[in-house]
């Protein structure tokens, strides 16, 4: 009932047969090339479908770590980028130091004076109290009530030193007053602080007294605290009060007090003051007894005293027994005097 074919093994042979002879043909002839390209094309989704797998994950790995490598290399670039950031605000604010520092140079260059050049070490945060303390102290010659600067104009005096440090009190401090005159027709008055670091106030100029605003103040010179000449203000307000003796005058300070880094600290006189001491050593008592020595055989030694000038002929009359007569003379008067003093019998006694 059942029709059976060749056994398993007999078509099994065949197919390897057929397959010999299509590979040996293929090789040795183009006849198959149509048929091969023709295959090719039906395979083609087969292999595609195949590879897909291994592709997909090749191409995953690749990207996961392409993303890993991109992570840490953007990383890398932000940490060199905040350095160099860095670097660039620490070169502006160098560029922005030499700039002062120029200026200060500059400016002491202009002065023609024996100037110090300082940093700022802290800044008293009292309100009323306008305080600094500088690098700079009594090792470097730095003295009480010595006037101190920048390039705009006048900041302080030195109120107080120590061998490394120094403190300036600032002119917009309110127990401070400086004399000043007005530079446009030399009018002289006194600038006192107001507790505000943008602010001076001018109160003993009567109602009708000569200034304007724009006027700059400048050192008078008066006290002796601060030379003449320095800049110190600009008035920026005045106000008639009728019914008050004096007007009311403001001025804002040319020195930029709540932004300096730098001060020149002033000499006022033309000697140059030493930055360093040098050390005293005393003698030794061997050294001292030398030295003794030394200047009382100058004293003795005839070849070493200096020249005397002559004695006039008149002087030379003198006897050279004044002395002697004079001891003589006073002994007779001292002897009864002795004897005077001598008890004495008295009757009855």
């Amino acid at each position: 009932m059942f029709a059976t074919g060749p056994a398993i093994t007999t078509r099994l042979l065949g197919a390897v047969l057929l397959s010999i002879l299509l590979l040996v043909l293929d090789k040795n002839s183009t006849r198959l090339a149509n048929v091969r390209a023709a295959l090719s094309i039906v395979v083609y989704p087969v292999l595609v479908a195949v590879n897909w797998p291994t592709e997909f994950i090749q191409e995953v790995k690749d990207s996961a770590f392409s993303f890993a490598e991109l992570r840490a290399e953007i990383s890398k670039l932000k940490e060199q980028q905040f350095v160099s950031d860095i670097k660039l605000l620490k070169f502006a604010a160098l560029e922005k130091e030499n700039i002062r520092l120029r200026s200060l140079l500059e400016s002491s260059y202009n002065i023609g004076e024996q100037v110090l050049v300082a940093e700022i070490l802290s800044v008293n945060l009292m309100p009323f109290d306008h305080v600094v303390s500088v690098n700079k102290g009594s090792r470097f010659g730095v003295h009480i009530k010595q006037p101190v600067l920048d390039t705009q104009g006048l900041i302080g005096q030195v109120v107080r030193t120590l061998p490394l440090s120094s403190e300036i009190m600032l002119i917009t401090d309110p127990n401070h007053a400086i004399p000043v005159q007005i530079n446009r027709n030399g009018l002289r008055t006194i600038a006192m602080g107001s507790g505000q670091l943008n602010r001076l106030v001018l109160p003993y100029l009567p109602n009708n007294a000569d200034i304007k605003k724009g006027d700059l103040l400048i050192t008078s010179g008066m006290g002796g605290t601060f030379p003449q000449g320095y800049p110190v203000a600009i008035v920026d307000d005045f106000e008639v009060q009728p019914h008050k003796p004096f007007a009311y005058i403001s001025a804002t300070p040319k020195a930029a007090l709540d932004k300096i880094r730098e001060v020149l600290i002033v000499w006022s006189d033309a000697k140059s003051v030493p930055l360093t001491l040098p050390p005293v050593v005393p003698l030794t008592p061997d050294e001292l007894a030398t030295e003794t020595a030394k200047q009382a055989k100058s004293a003795h030694d005839p070849a070493l005293k200096p020249v005397e000038p002559k004695i006039p002929v008149q002087n030379q009359s003198l006897p050279s027994t004044v002395g002697q007569s004079s001891e003589q003379s006073i002994k007779p008067l001292v002897t009864p005097s002795a004897q005077s003093i001598e008890p004495t019998e008295v009757d009855g006694e």
